[in-house]
């Protein structure tokens, strides 16, 4: 019997374990691996080169977009962010719009998931609960930029018009801040003797209404303000003062007090 050299069976053995172990590529499959690779490389380096540029200049080196893009790095690590970032700018206008933007409006933008949806809010949230605690012990007369900045922060953006209280005590230190009504795109319904109601729940002294109006144009109206002197009235012989009704919108703030108009 004639026998066959060992290395042969050895030889045969693992080209059978190679192609078992490596699956042949298809046709052009390597061309598509190589640029994969080659795109992954490039946008790792432009991420590597946007880090350095903002640990050694600061924020004012970089456009909104590419701090998006920054942020947007950790979020989706594997893919670049930076149409995303430009995509989500387009669509929402502004740093502020994208992250007061609703989760479904973000989920809309190529790139956007739930789950990147979700934590664009969350780091909106963080950035609110910043800014309201900058009120916190403070005298809020005193502090009135940070009110504003806040309330911008908290309800420019939302597409639902809502109707906030300020709290205040006699020191017009803050006691709460409460959403009470959140209404229509045009309008919600807002109750004087609930108002009151509630300031007398809180111990409260001094109140400061707030509203949004989505449309972005923060001229009162008639009912904006005929509700305004319902409701000051109505607090007035209960020893509670309404300090001012501010209406808040994308580009700018109204206060009624400022223009007499209550």
């Amino acid at each position: 019997m004639t026998k066959r050299p060992i290395s042969s069976e050895v030889d045969v053995t693992l080209a059978a374990d190679e192609r078992a172990f490596f699956p042949e590529l298809p046709l052009g499959g390597m061309k598509v691996a190589q640029k994969t690779a080659a795109t992954e490389a490039h946008y790792h380096g432009h991420r590597d080169r946007l880090r350095a540029r903002y640990r050694e200049q600061g924020d004012a080196a970089l456009a909104d977009y590419e701090l998006l893009e920054m942020l947007l790095f950790r979020l989706i690590p594997r893919k670049d962010t930076k149409p995303i970032a430009k995509a989500l700018l387009s669509r929402f206008g502004t740093l502020a719009g994208v992250f007061g933007a609703p989760i479904a409006l973000l989920q809309e933008v190529n790139g956007i998931g739930e789950t990147v949806a979700l934590d664009l809010k969350l780091i909106s949230t963080i950035g609110h609960r910043t800014l309201k605690s900058e009120l916190r012990q403070k005298q809020i007369l005193s502090s009135w930029s940070a009110v504003i900045d806040y309330c911008h922060a908290a309800m420019a953006h939302e597409t639902k018009e809502q109707f906030r209280i300020l709290f205040l005590d006699k020191r017009n230190t803050l006691i709460a801040d409460e959403v009470q009504q959140t209404g229509t795109i045009d309008h919600t319904p807002v109750y004087p003797r609930e108002v009151v109601k509630r300031a007398l729940e809180l111990s409260a002294t001094a109140i400061i209404l707030v509203h949004n109006h989505p449309s972005g144009d923060p001229t009162p109206s008639r009912a904006d303000i005929d509700m305004t002197k319902l409701i000051a009235e109505a607090a007035k012989p209960l020893g509670i003062a309404v300090h001012d009704h501010i209406i808040i919108g994308k580009d700018g703030h109204v206060s009624l007090k400022g223009l007499r108009l209550f």
